[in-house]
C-alpha cells in the first residue's frame, strides 16, 4: 500500500521551557490531508538544558477516548502523564497530544508532530517511541503502518487494527510489544491476538502479554512495569 501523499505547513507555539519533569502546555497546527491541530503536554529530562550537544530518545503517548478534548489535565489520568506527575522521571523527552473531542487519531497528524519535535528538539532519531492506550492504541497501530521506518519501538495497548498479512509486513521488523486485558469488554481481546498472530506469521518477533481476568485498564500495570520501559528504551533504529 502506496504512504499518501501529503504536505506539511507547521506553526508552533512555545512557551517558556519550565524544569525538568513540568508538563507544560504547549499547540501544534498542522495541514496534512485534513487539518490538524493538537495541544499537548511536553516534558524535558533532566539534564536537557544543561547539555545542549546532547541528543534524547523521544515516547510519544497517544491517550485514550475519554481524554478528548481541550483541558490537558485530562491527560494525566492515565498513562506517561500521570506517572511523571506522580514523579517519575523518564530520560526522554515525552510528547503528550490531545485528540479535540469527537475526533480520533490521525496518523499523519501523530507523524506531523513527530516530525516537528525532531525539528524543535535535540531528539536522537534513531531512539523515536510511540504508545497509546485504547482509542490511542489503535493510533499507534495505525502510524506506525503508515510510517514504518519513524518509530525504534511500538507499544499498542487494549487497541488493534483490520490488517492482514499484506499490510502487517509494513512492519514485520519493527519491534513491537502488544498488550490486552483477556476480559476487555470495551475492545475485544481479539483486535491484539489476531495482529500478533498475522506478526508471527510473516516471521516478526512481536511480543503480546495478555492479563487474565483483566478488563479495558490494561495499561495500569504495563506502564507500572519497569521491565516493560527498560524493554522500549533499549530499542534502536539501525
Amino acid at each position: 500500500m502506496p504512504r499518501p501523499l501529503f504536505s506539511l505547513f507547521l506553526a508552533l507555539a512555545m512557551t517558556t521551557l519550565l524544569p525538568a519533569a513540568e508538563q507544560t502546555p504547549q499547540s501544534f497546527e498542522g495541514e496534512v490531508t485534513l487539518k490538524v491541530g493538537y495541544k499537548y503536554l511536553l516534558t524535558l529530562p533532566e539534564g536537557y538544558e544543561a547539555d545542549t550537544a546532547k541528543k534524547w530518545p523521544l515516547l510519544v503517548f497517544l491517550h485514550g477516548a475519554g481524554e478528548r478534548g481541550d483541558d490537558l489535565e485530562l491527560l494525566k489520568k492515565h498513562g506517561p502523564p500521570k506517572l511523571i506527575a506522580a514523579g517519575k522521571k523518564f530520560e526522554a523527552i515525552v510528547v503528550c497530544p490531545q485528540v479535540p473531542l469527537k475526533n480520533i487519531w490521525n496518523e499523519h497528524g501523530v507523524k506531523a508532530l513527530t516530525d516537528e519535535m525532531v525539528r524543535t528538539h535535540r531528539v536522537d532519531t534513531s531512539r523515536i517511541y510511540l504508545t497509546g492506550i485504547s482509542m490511542g492504541g489503535f493510533g499507534t497501530w495505525d502510524t506506525a503502518l503508515a510510517y514504518p521506518d519513524t518509530y525504534a519501538a511500538i507499544a499498542p495497548i487494549c487497541g488493534g487494527a483490520g490488517v492482514g498479512h499484506v499490510m502487517a509486513e509494513r512492519i514485520k521488523d519493527l519491534p513491537c510489544w502488544i498488550f490486552h486485558g483477556d476480559n476487555d469488554r470495551a475492545v475485544t481481546v481479539d483486535f491484539s491476538i489476531k495482529m500478533h498472530g498475522a506478526l508471527q506469521k510473516i516471521g516478526s518477533s512481536a511480543k503480546l502479554t495478555l492479563y487474565p481476568g483483566v478488563g479495558h485498564d490494561s495499561w495500569t500495570q504495563t506502564y507500572d512495569n519497569e521491565e516493560f520501559w527498560t524493554w522500549l528504551f533499549a530499542q534502536k533504529r539501525p
